[in-house]
């Protein structure tokens, strides 16, 4: 009887990032919906059966319009790129895919932002005149 996968240390991390280059590649060079333009995979959660994955993706334009449109586009292409990604994995579930923008980057660089401006608020403050 084989043991469960559960064993194997890691297994679904391993999964999650052949997901993520795969997905990556089925993107740029097969998917042709004009609304996906340039974006980055940052991250892919599988469950632990393997039947979804969450796709998280940054865009290279983040306004909301165009954040918008490339959801939609790779929503409607899902299909598609489930059935390109099952051709491509060796597991016994080819996971539903299901993308969700990360703000994440977004969200850093606007921490970074305000930290620098307390910096250089604090540095004026303390500069003796």
């Amino acid at each position: 009887m084989a043991k469960h996968s559960k064993s194997i240390p890691g297994r679904g991390i391993r999964v999650a990032d052949q997901i993520q280059r795969d997905l990556a590649e089925i993107i740029a060079y097969e998917l042709k919906d004009p609304r996906v333009g340039m974006i980055t995979i940052t991250e892919v959660q599988v469950t632990p059966d393997y039947a979804h994955a969450k796709v998280f993706f940054t865009t290279l334009v983040d306004n909301e319009e165009s954040v918008q449109n490339t959801l939609s586009g790779l929503r409607k292409a899902a299909g598609f790129i489930r059935g390109q990604l099952g051709r491509r994995l060796t597991i016994h579930t080819t996971p539903e895919v299901h993308f969700v923008h990360d703000r994440s980057t977004a969200r850093g660089m606007e921490l970074s932002k305000l930290i620098d401006q307390a910096n250089a608020s604090r540095a004026a403050d303390s500069d003796p005149e």
